[in-house]
């Protein structure tokens, strides 16, 4: 049991690690706003998998290291993942057993409730203007929910097999 504990600790570590990565890949303006909020699609996955293992706290930290890594408002990604997690904790019973096209309904919604607080808080400072492309993150975010979760459950089940 402390065995796979510790293998859930250190896949949920090297997935974020990843996912972080990915967030401030060196990327044109063109595929800078295709590009998702990574860390927030791993955040989902591995709260619905191991809802006792990330918790909200866990989410917070996440989020402020986040800020700390593109140079955002600090506590601006803390807030939006901390709400997101809470809401994943909450239907965590029920979204296991959706079919993936459902969960990417509830993952959609979450990417979509993340970008309006981005863009709230962002508009509060000043320093952003609504276009279309803004939204983009949430689509492609959406269409890569089922890569994202199947790659992280092949990985989060590799050597759980005897």
């Amino acid at each position: 049991m402390k065995a796979s504990k510790n293998l859930y600790g250190k896949r949920f570590f090297l997935s974020v690690i990843m996912a972080m990565g990915l967030n401030i890949l060196p990327l044109s303006n063109v595929l800078k706003s295709l590009n998702p909020d990574w860390v927030l699609l791993v955040l989902i996955y591995w709260t619905l998998t191991v809802p006792e293992r990330v918790g909200v706290f866990s989410a917070w930290m996440l989020g402020l290291l986040v800020d700390v890594l593109t140079g955002r408002l600090l506590g601006m990604h803390g807030l939006i993942y901390a709400l997101a997690n809470y809401a994943c904790q909450k239907f965590h019973r029920r979204l296991r057993v959706y079919p993936i096209l459902q969960q990417a309904l509830f993952v959609f919604f979450c990417l979509l409730v993340s970008q309006v607080m981005v863009f709230w808080i962002e508009s509060i400072q000043g320093t952003t203007g609504l276009t279309w492309s803004f939204w983009l993150p949430v689509l492609t975010g959406t269409l890569c929910w089922p890569f994202v979760y199947s790659g992280l459950r092949f990985i989060s089940l590799m050597g759980n097999v005897d």
